[in-house]
């Protein structure tokens, strides 16, 4: 994957469409699609061209043309936008043909996007919120990858790099300026104070959920004894028959997990085997074991045995279920009543459910941080920590250069080809 090459990819839906969309980014772009055309539309300007196959001279297609010079462009290079009519025959066509044009080629997966982050036009974060925003399957999910690939929490990195900055100048300063004498306590307390500020406005935002949460559902956990109902509460809620209803205990052995979203949050729903100790099944104890290790990791647990015996949990819903039966076991007042065969109180336990997600989410609207945004974050708090109690200037530098490259991570001025591969290979061909 060469960044001095020209390359091009649909970058519209797979066709028949009204309209297919071929980008060419490069040095060569002009000139590729010149070979097509002739002379290009002025700049930024849509002009209707006819593109002619070099090959035999045959029309493959009139076109609305767009010239975006580099490098204010979405990649940094060059860019020629050609809007085809959407036939597959098209679309090959004029594929075929700039694939015969010498000097490009066609593009990898996320190949444009890793341009951009390359020529700067993205940093790291825009990339990997652009990558969310693309997989993005609810109202939620999609306005906090909004957020993220708008710039949002670029924009808030770089004020905080920049305070780092000036901080870091400082001490310079006084290192270069100064005998070690001539520093004073209000010198020491100036550098602490700036530290502690700088580091108090970066974990207010450690402490809102990160965004795997978001991106990948929240895990909702049904448990209970045998027999309590999960199988038929789990199918009210998504819906539709995901899980097998039986009156035989032990018919859940495995873990049942069902997507499902509510109010534009994502949510895994996850049906469990019967929790009791007698089971002589080796499969089933298998399944209860399993049901044990899910529940530990549930973000919300829905609990159908018995009340004061649900495992020890920050998120649980008591349920009173099948009350339709007169026979059924009551609970409390503040457990949650419901049939789940009548459907009777399930819409107020969406409810309840939704109402827990929204806590446990960041709020709409703003951007979420993934595990590697959290970890460098949190690396340059521990740097700014380590530098408010420190006594020796040379020291207090050290940590805040640490700190400065902990920013460079998280950006991406520093990193890893290996990480670099496995986001943009995320992408779809095109973008």
């Amino acid at each position: 994957m060469g960044l001095g090459e020209t390359i091009f990819a649909l970058s519209s839906g797979a066709p028949p469409a009204a309209i297919a969309i071929i980008r060419i980014s490069g040095s060569a772009a002009v000139a590729a699609a010149e070979s097509l055309m002739g002379k290009l539309p002025s700049p930024r300007k849509a002009g209707l061209r006819r593109l002619i196959d070099p090959l035999d001279g045959s029309l493959l297609d009139e076109a609305l043309v767009l010239l975006f010079p580099g490098p204010d462009t979405a990649t940094g290079d060059d860019l020629v936008e050609l809007h085809l009519h959407g036939g597959r025959a098209v679309v090959r066509g004029v594929e075929a043909a700039l694939g015969r044009v010498a000097g490009l080629r066609m593009a990898e997966a996320g190949e444009f996007t890793r341009r951009a982050f390359a020529n700067g036009r993205i940093d790291l974060n825009e990339a990997e919120g652009l990558a969310d925003l693309l997989t993005a399957e609810t109202e939620w999910q999609r306005r906090a990858a909004a957020a993220m690939a708008g710039g949002t929490f670029t924009r808030l990195v770089e004020q905080w790099r920049e305070s780092l900055l000036q901080l870091c100048a400082r001490v310079e300063a006084l290192i270069d300026f100064s005998d070690e004498d001539d520093v004073g306590d209000e010198d020491y307390i100036s550098i602490t104070n700036s530290c502690e500020q700088l580091r108090g406005a970066i974990g207010a935002h450690l402490s809102t959920p990160v965004a795997e949460k978001l991106r990948d559902g929240l895990r909702v956990v049904l448990a209970g004894p045998p027999n309590s109902g999960k199988s038929t509460l789990l199918n009210a809620l998504v819906a539709r028959e995901a899980a097998i209803v039986s009156d035989i205990a032990g018919t859940t052995r495995d873990v049942i997990e069902v997507p499902a979203a509510f109010e534009g949050i994502p949510f895994i729903f996850a049906d469990t085997a019967g929790l009791r100790s007698d089971s002589g099944d080796v499969i089933e104890a298998i399944g209860i074991d399993r049901a044990r290790r899910m529940i530990a990791e549930a973000d919300i647990l829905l609990w159908l045995g018995a009340e004061g015996e649900a495992p020890a949990h920050s998120h649980c819903i008591e349920i009173e279920g099948r009350i339709d039966d007169p026979a059924h076991v009551v609970k409390s007042a503040t457990a949650r009543k419901l049939s789940a065969l009548t459907g009777e109180g399930v819409a107020a336990l969406i409810g309840d459910i939704v109402a827990l997600g929204r806590s446990l989410l960041p709020p709409p609207d703003m951007f979420a941080l993934n595990e590697r945004q959290h970890h460098a974050l949190q690396s340059v708090t521990l740097f700014l920590d380590h530098a408010s109690h420190a006594r020796d200037l040379l020291i207090v530098a050290e940590e805040l250069r640490q700190a400065r490259l902990a920013f460079d991570v998280l950006t991406g001025r520093a990193g890893t080809e290996d990480m670099l591969d496995a986001l943009f290979g995320r992408f779809c061909i095109g973008k």
